[in-house]
C-alpha cells in the first residue's frame, strides 16, 4: 500500500509540474494543431468544392480557390457546364503537409455522366493547397502520376446527345460530332442484333482535338495510337454499378476513313462496350477483336478477300498461318501489316464458328471463354463444351477456311 501511495504522489507532482510549465509558457502545446485537424478541414473544403461544381454554383466554387489559381479553375468550371454530370466527388487518400501553410493532397476523383454511368468513373488527382488566416485554399489540381487527363482539361467541350449515344468533343466541328453520334446510334442496334445478352444499349464517345490529346485521355503517348481510329476503355471488373465504357476516337486516323470505314470502326468499338461484362483476362485478343470485327462486318456483304487483304496476300504467297494470332501480335506501334493480319485472322476464326456451328454458338463460346476462372484452359474447355471440338481440330479447320476464302 505504501508503494502505491508514493507512486500516486509522484504522478500528481508530475501533472502539477506539467500544468505549471504550460501556464508559464515554457511548453507550447496550446499553439500546436491536432495532427488530424488539417486533414479534416481539407476534406470538408473539397466536399463543399465538389458540391458547388455539381450545383453550378460559381460563387460557392470560387470560395475554395486561391486568387492566383482561380482563373484556370474557373475555366474548367465553365467548360464542365456542357457536360451532363450526375455526380462529382473527391475521395482523399492522403494529405502531406509540405510546410506550415501548404499541403499536397492525393485524391480519387469520381464523376458520373447523367443517363450513362451507373457508378463513378474514377481517376487519381493531386491537389495543392495553401492556408491563410486559418482557411485552406486550392492552388492546383492535376492528374496523378500515370493518370489520364480529362477531356475538359483539353479545351471547350461540345456535346451532342444522340438517340442512343452521347458524344463529347474538343476542338471539333459540330457537324462532325453529329455525324459521329449518328454512326454510334446506328451501331447500337447492329450490335444488339448480334449480341443478345443484356447491356446498356447506349454508348459514350469522346473526340479529342488531336492524336496527342487522345494519348492524354489514355495516359499514354499519342504516337502509340497512330493509325488506330478508335479505342474503348472501361472497367474489366464485373460490377453492377460499373460506369459506362468510353469510346475514344483518334480524330486524325478516323478522318481518313470513308463513310463505310467510320461506321465499321464505331460498330466494332460498340461491340467492346456491349461485351464488357463477358470479357475477362481469360479472353484471348483474337476472340475479343475477332468477334468485334465479325459483328461490324455482319450484314455488310463484304467478302473475306475484301475485308482481309493483308492475310489474303500472305495466303496467296504460301504463308498460311500455322496458329491463331497470339495476344502480342495485336500490339500497337509495331508492324502495321502484321497487326492487320492478326485482326483479320481473328475475324475469320469467328466467321468460321458462325458459319459452321452457328451465330448462337459463337456468342455462347464467347461467354464461356470469358467466364473461365483463368486463361489456361479457357479456350480449350469452351471449344469442347460449346463446339464439341479440340484446339487442334479447330486450328486445322481455321487454316482450311483461310485457304478456301483467301487462296
Amino acid at each position: 500500500m505504501a508503494g502505491q501511495g508514493s507512486g500516486a504522489r509522484r504522478t500528481a507532482a508530475a501533472c502539477l509540474l506539467a500544468l505549471l510549465l504550460v501556464l508559464t509558457g515554457l511548453v507550447g502545446c496550446t499553439a500546436a494543431r491536432p495532427a488530424d485537424t488539417a486533414s479534416g478541414e481539407i476534406r470538408t473544403l473539397l466536399d463543399r468544392h465538389a458540391r458547388a461544381l455539381l450545383a453550378r454554383d460559381e460563387p460557392g466554387f470560387r470560395v475554395a480557390l486561391d486568387p492566383v489559381y482561380a482563373p484556370a479553375a474557373l475555366t474548367v468550371f465553365r467548360r464542365l457546364a456542357a457536360v451532363p454530370l450526375d455526380d462529382w466527388t473527391y475521395r482523399v487518400t492522403r494529405v502531406d503537409r509540405t510546410g506550415d501553410d501548404r499541403a499536397t493532397v492525393a485524391a480519387v476523383l469520381g464523376y458520373r455522366l447523367r443517363g450513362h454511368d451507373k457508378g463513378p468513373v474514377t481517376s487519381g488527382r493531386v491537389l495543392d493547397l495553401t492556408e491563410r488566416d486559418g482557411r485552406w485554399y486550392v492552388t492546383g489540381d492535376r492528374p496523378a502520376e500515370g493518370a489520364p487527363r480529362q477531356l475538359w482539361e483539353q479545351g471547350d467541350v461540345r456535346t451532342v446527345q444522340g438517340a442512343r449515344s452521347l458524344v463529347l468533343g474538343v476542338d471539333q466541328d459540330p457537324q462532325r460530332l453529329r455525324a459521329i453520334a449518328a454512326a454510334a446510334d446506328r451501331a447500337v442496334p447492329a450490335v444488339s442484333g448480334a449480341w443478345p445478352s443484356e447491356w446498356a444499349r447506349k454508348v459514350v464517345v469522346l473526340v479529342p482535338g488531336s492524336l496527342d490529346a487522345m494519348g492524354g485521355l489514355l495516359g499514354a503517348p499519342g504516337a502509340s495510337y497512330r493509325g488506330i481510329a478508335a479505342v474503348t476503355t472501361g472497367e474489366t471488373e464485373r460490377r453492377a454499378d460499373a460506369p459506362a465504357d468510353r469510346v475514344i476516337v483518334n480524330p486524325d486516323a478516323y478522318g481518313f476513313l470513308g463513310e463505310f470505314g467510320r461506321q465499321l470502326v464505331l460498330t466494332h468499338e460498340t461491340v467492346h462496350v456491349a461485351t464488357r461484362a463477358h470479357t475477362s483476362a481469360s479472353t484471348p485478343v483474337w476472340l475479343s477483336e475477332g468477334f468485334a470485327d465479325w459483328v461490324a462486318y455482319r450484314g455488310t456483304g463484304r467478302t473475306a478477300a475484301q475485308a482481309a487483304p493483308e492475310l489474303r496476300r500472305a495466303v496467296r504467297a504460301g504463308e498460311l498461318p500455322a496458329r491463331l494470332p497470339e495476344d502480342a501480335e495485336f500490339g500497337f506501334g509495331g508492324d502495321a501489316e502484321a497487326l492487320a493480319r492478326a485482326y483479320e485472322g481473328g475475324w475469320l476464326a469467328c466467321a468460321l464458328i458462325a458459319e459452321r456451328w452457328g451465330e448462337t454458338e459463337l456468342t455462347e463460346f464467347y461467354r464461356a471463354v470469358g467466364a473461365h476462372p483463368g486463361r489456361e484452359g479457357a479456350v480449350e474447355k469452351a471449344l469442347q463444351e460449346v463446339l464439341d471440338t479440340t484446339p487442334e481440330e479447330f486450328t486445322a479447320a481455321w487454316r482450311t477456311y483461310l485457304g478456301e476464302r483467301l487462296g
